[in-house]
């Protein structure tokens, strides 16, 4: 049974009809939320799942964004399947070829576009949140600037969602940082990437783009965060996205004038540090003994990758230096928690609780890092736990 929805749902109470059927694909169930209405291939539950979280997602872009929401005229349609063969059947009806993941369809006539899902598929993390992005900018801006779409999807697709605790999460996404700083001075002017959309499309689009948007939100001045936010209001609905291109480069030009800005983003850009050259200048100030040094370095680190077991080490390690033992084994728990070698991990919990004097405790320790890696530590262990003994 096919349910036809006359106008937007803007409250949080679920409606499920049985199943709505689509001209190639199998049938699905559905579930309306707030302004999504999501089909699942998966049945109602997955419906909703998923429609809770497009709604955390459209809420935290709407936080920096501020459209309109009375203007959205039809529900962002979202469609999920769970095996690659109907979603590879349905995205090539619909595009005439497949997308790894989740590909946003988007149509002149509002009512046909939507983000159609391959569930659990090995792109569908970063690709959703991709394309979500895009469904939500395009759905009150059809024709956006090229840099700001690409921009921001590529700033948000690091958005996750835990759906053990339905809550966003959130890394910064820095995978372009290394490839555009080694531009150096030939990186292409800001002009270039702001109009890309009438002088075409400049090579490494994508990276530029980020970094023009990182640039805007993160450089720490003030003027150029608020000419950003400002150009948000100049973006048109029904305006060419060269139009809107050039509104947008006027604002922002207001503010800063453009060779000004183009310096402010070089120093910004060769300023970034990437999480593998923060770990590396941690480590060498840490081999040096610079032990404020590189807890800075490592404490960026956990900025940049609040997940990544790396930084938590050595911040052990350096608190094991300065004879904090309990912080040191708080690292280390931390470091274990994201993935850390287990081995290595149980070899050092083992000579701090030595060190707290907690013998026991420590031959535990050491004896499992033996058993988890007998040629690396079984011969040390032994000497040490004979001494512990």
């Amino acid at each position: 049974m096919k349910k036809i929805i006359t106008g937007l749902c803007l409250s949080a109470v679920l409606v499920c009809s049985l199943y709505a059927q689509n001209e190639t694909g199998p049938e699905m169930a559905e579930a309306i939320r707030g302004y999504y209405r999501v089909f699942s291939q998966r049945g109602w539950a997955d419906a909703d799942t998923l429609a809770r979280e497009l709604e955390q997602r459209f809420n935290e872009y709407n936080r920096l964004f501020h459209f309109d929401k009375q203007k959205l005229k039809n529900p962002l349609v979202v469609r999920a399947f769970e095996n690659r063969e109907t979603y590879n059947a349905y995205v090539s009806f619909r595009l005439g070829k497949t997308r790894e993941g989740a590909v946003y369809l988007h149509y002149n006539q509002p009512e046909k576009r939507e983000l159609v899902i391959l569930r659990d598929s090995a792109g569908e993390s970063w690709m959703l949140a991709h394309q979500a992005f895009i469904q939500f900018f395009r759905a009150f801006i059809p024709s956006p600037p090229a840099w700001m779409q690409e921009g921001f999807a590529i700033y948000f697709n690091t958005l996750g969602f835990d759906r053990t605790t339905e809550k966003l999460t959130y890394e910064e996404n820095l995978s372009w940082l290394d490839e555009i700083k080694h531009l150096g001075s030939s990186i292409p002017p800001l002009e270039a990437i702001f109009l890309a959309d009438t002088r075409g499309i400049p090579e490494n689009f994508q990276g530029l783009s980020w970094a023009l948007v990182s640039f805007l939100l993160n450089s720490g001045n003030p003027d150029h965060f608020r000419s950003l936010i400002e150009s948000f209001i100049l973006l048109s609905d029904s305006a060419p996205a060269a139009l809107n291109a050039e509104s947008v480069m006027k604002r922002i030009t207001l503010w800063t004038d453009s060779s000004t800005l183009q310096k402010d983003y070089q120093k910004y850009l060769a300023d970034r540090k990437t999480f593998g050259e923060l770990l590396e200048e941690g480590q060498k100030a840490y081999g040096l003994k610079d032990y404020i040094g590189a807890e800075l370095s490592f404490l960026k680190a956990i900025d940049q990758r609040p997940s990544h077991y790396a930084p938590y080490y050595y911040l052990g390690l350096l608190a094991y230096e300065e004879k904090k033992y309990e912080l040191a084994e708080g690292y280390y728990r931390s470091a274990l928690q994201y993935g850390a070698d287990e081995a290595l991990l149980q070899y050092a919990r083992g000579l701090n609780a030595a060190a707290l004097g907690r013998n026991a405790e420590a031959i535990e320790y050491l004896q499992e890092a033996a058993r988890l890696s007998p040629p690396r530590y079984k011969e040390r262990v032994e000497h040490l736990i004979f001494r512990l003994r």
